[in-house]
């Protein structure tokens, strides 16, 4: 059994938990058809009003909302209450069109403290831990939002965020630094500080990280807990829905426990809308139950997953999540063949051979795709023996080929050439114009 935050809700009934999501739903609808003008019109376009809206199993009754949407209301109009009621505003990178704008009440922070704790509470961490939170801090919900949720289990927070690898790895050893949040890339970049610093893991007091914000393999996390020698545990959020917590690995790790009492999933066809069966990919759902400042009905995530309704050993009831494999929106389609990132990790951590660093190139030439992997060699196998280098690129060539099932170009790089991320890590370069 393992340490629960709060044990009513993680470990509630089917039955009970249904009971409790149907609630919150009918009453999260009323309030966003009342207060959000543009899902009103959705939702009056359909012919559907809140009075339809009485269990979960009408869910599929209502209209989704994707991120466009709240690009077209930015900054403010996707809200449900008045401004006078905001108390904080975050928003997600921005990295393509504008910023998405999410806007917390009081309430809504005691709900993101609430999911954090039992994150983290998951994650080893008690009142008696000290937390270094290597998340960037500002309007990325990932500092603060780990920082409230270690504050609230009583925990000692160590507010550091992201960059200054030797000074992470010098507080860590002063400050006796038990757990650590930051991204799964970072975590590596720390391990490979360590290394050149000469401090060994067990000499640091450190026994888990609580890694998020970007995709990451079971072959990288047993990478990590290799160099670190620590648990490492996934994590799931985004912005639009609360920032980091919304989903939390146990020490079973099989699966991410989905805070469904908040947060009520699903899965769709990413084409067709159609909501897909108990252990079938797709795309994730999130409908926003508890929340008041952007309550989401519907929310299109674009990441690619399944859940699963099953008891896990550790105790809890609710529903897990499959890691996510990738997203239906930015998924590379290389000459007609879906490539994800994550299954070109996989092929270089299986192998063992090289380092985690490594970079994708697509290409177009006339009409042909074309893709090139750069795989940073690791110091423990760097050789500039022509032949050894020539050897290890078709084996490294040959494993994509029989994964992806397309044919690419690998070149080996000399070690730290790739570019190394403080955030999110930057895996793909499309040179292609594809409209």
């Amino acid at each position: 059994m393992g340490n629960m935050w709060d044990q009513k809700y993680e470990s509630m009934s089917r039955e009970d938990m249904r009971a409790v999501q149907s609630e919150r739903l009918a009453d999260c609808v009323r309030r966003v058809y009342h207060n959000v003008p543009f899902f009103r019109a959705k939702m009056d376009e359909m012919g559907v009003s809140p009075d339809d809206i009485r269990s979960v199993d009408d869910l599929k009754k209502l209209p989704f909302t994707t991120k466009q949407d709240l690009r077209d209301t930015y900054p403010y109009g996707s809200f449900a209450t008045p401004m006078s009621d905001i108390v904080r505003i975050h928003a997600s990178s921005g990295t393509t069109g504008k910023q998405t704008v999410v806007g917390y009440t009081k309430n809504d922070l005691r709900t993101w403290s609430e999911v954090m704790a039992r994150t983290l509470t998951a994650a080893e961490a008690t009142k008696h831990d000290f937390v270094q939170v290597a998340y960037g801090y500002g309007l990325f919900t990932g500092g603060l939002g780990v920082h409230y949720g270690t504050e609230y289990i009583g925990a000692t927070v160590i507010p550091i965020s992201g960059g200054n690898s030797k000074r992470q790895v010098q507080v860590m050893q002063d400050f006796g630094t038990t757990v650590l949040a930051c991204t799964p890339s970072y975590s590596l970049s720390l391990a490979e500080t360590l290394l050149e610093l000469e401090v060994k893991p067990a000499d640091l007091k450190l026994k888990s990280v609580v890694l998020g914000a970007e995709p990451w393999t079971n072959e990288m996390r047993k990478d990590i807990e290799q160099k670190l020698g620590v648990h490492a545990y996934d994590i799931y959020g985004l912005s639009e829905i609360i920032g980091p917590g919304v989903a939390f690995e146990c020490e079973c790790q099989n699966g991410l426990h989905i805070s469904e009492d908040h947060f009520i999933p699903e899965i769709i066809n990413p084409d067709t809308g159609e909501v897909l069966a108990e252990g079938e990919v797709g795309e994730l759902v999130f409908t926003t139950v508890t929340k008041e400042g952007l309550p989401l009905i519907r929310y299109r995530t674009r990441d690619i997953t399944s859940l699963h309704y099953g008891k896990c050993d550790c105790g809890r009831t609710l529903v897990r999540m499959n890691r996510v494999s990738g997203r239906s929106d930015d998924m590379l389609i290389i000459r007609g063949v879906n490539v994800f990132p994550s299954q070109i990790e996989s092929v270089l951590l299986e192998m063992g051979e090289t380092a985690s660093h490594y970079l994708i190139i697509v290409d177009r030439v006339g009409i042909l795709d074309t893709m090139e992997v750069l795989v940073e060699m690791s110091p423990e196998y760097f050789s500039d023996e022509v032949r050894a280098l020539e050897k290890l690129e078709k084996k490294i060539r040959s494993a994509i080929e029989s994964t992806l099932g397309i044919s690419s170009k690998v070149r080996l790089v000399e070690p730290k050439t790739i570019e190394r991320s403080e955030g999110k890590a930057k895996r793909v370069i499309d040179k292609r114009k594809l409209s």
